[in-house]
C-alpha cells in the first residue's frame, strides 16, 4: 500500500500506543519511544516492521509512542494509521484480516 497522506491511530493513555504515519521516500523510517524499552524494544520494533511488511507498505516515515501496548494493540493500532493513511478505513474493510 501506498501512504498517500499523514495519518494517526491510537492515544498516549497506559498500555495504548499511538502511531503516527506519513508518506516517506526512503524505505520504513521508524522512530519509536517507549515506556518499556529496555525490556521490550527489540519485540514491539519487531511487531511494527512486521505488520507494515504484510500490508505491503515499502516506503513511510513512522513516529509510535508506546505506553505498554500489548503486540495485539501495536498491529491495530498501524494497520488502522495504514488504511486512515491510505483514505481506506471509510470502506468496507475486514477489520483484523489483513493482519496475522
Amino acid at each position: 500500500m501506498e501512504i498517500l497522506k499523514p495519518a494517526i491511530a491510537g492515544t498516549m493513555e497506559s498500555s495504548d500506543a499511538q502511531v503516527t504515519i506519513e508518506p516517506g521516500t526512503a524505505g520504513i523510517e521508524l522512530t519509536l519511544t517507549s515506556s518499556v524499552m529496555n525490556q521490550y524494544g527489540r519485540q514491539i520494533k519487531a511487531t511494527i516492521l512486521e505488520t507494515l511488511e504484510r500490508l505491503g507498505v515499502a516506503s513511510a516515515r513512522v513516529t509510535v509512542v508506546d505506553k505498554g501496548a500489548l503486540d495485539c494493540t501495536l498491529k491495530a493500532r498501524v494497520e488502522c494509521a495504514v488504511f486512515r493513511s491510505c483514505g481506506q478505513s471509510a470502506a468496507n474493510i475486514p477489520w483484523g484480516g489483513a493482519v496475522r
